[in-house]
């Protein structure tokens, strides 16, 4: 008796997979690429909320997992948090005032020359300092959540278009 419910189990187990192939081979036909069909296929887990607390806090989820990043590297954060519509790295210069104003709410003893000076380097598109400064957010989100669901709240974006954060914005909050 045993042996049939395996038998049984076995041929469902063929048929399905079978099933599964084919409409994958479907999938393909239509365009999708191996990548785009894996991320059809994982289990879709829901947006962890993200919350930014009155001292610029960040937390994620009913877990409150805090991600730490270091003053310049958050205020760069919020930035593009309170910009859905994204920004243009060629156009930072613009958005050197609201980056200063949130910097120095994280830092309240005050801005010295060397962190304007930062802050002037992170605006500047022709320097680097955007780019090292997304990669350690992209890190700190790393470090607390897989890389598929991460993605969604680190700056990331298309060389030359706006460069954003696509969490919905109904998922974040502000104290």
């Amino acid at each position: 008796m045993g042996n049939t419910d395996n038998e049984e189990t076995q041929n469902l187990y063929n048929k399905l997979v079978e099933e599964v192939k084919n409409q994958v081979r479907k999938l393909k036909e239509l365009g999708l690429n191996d990548t785009e069909i894996t991320h059809l296929l994982r289990s879709e887990q829901p947006l962890l909320k993200l919350k930014v607390d009155r001292n610029y806090r960040i937390f994620l989820g009913e877990s409150q997992a805090e991600i730490c990043m270091e003053p310049l590297v958050k205020a760069v954060y919020l930035l593009f948090l309170k910009h859905p519509e994204g920004i243009l790295f060629k156009a930072l210069p613009d958005y050197r005032k609201e980056l200063t104003d949130l910097y120095d709410k994280l830092r309240p003893w005050g801005l010295t020359d060397r962190t304007l000076q930062s802050i002037e380097d992170v605006t500047n598109p022709l320097l680097n300092s955007i780019n090292e400064k997304c990669a350690r957010i992209k890190k700190a989100f790393l470090s607390v959540m897989e890389g598929d669901m991460a993605e969604h709240y680190y700056i990331k974006g298309t060389r030359g278009d706006p460069k954003g954060i696509d969490l919905p914005r109904d998922l974040v909050t502000w104290e």
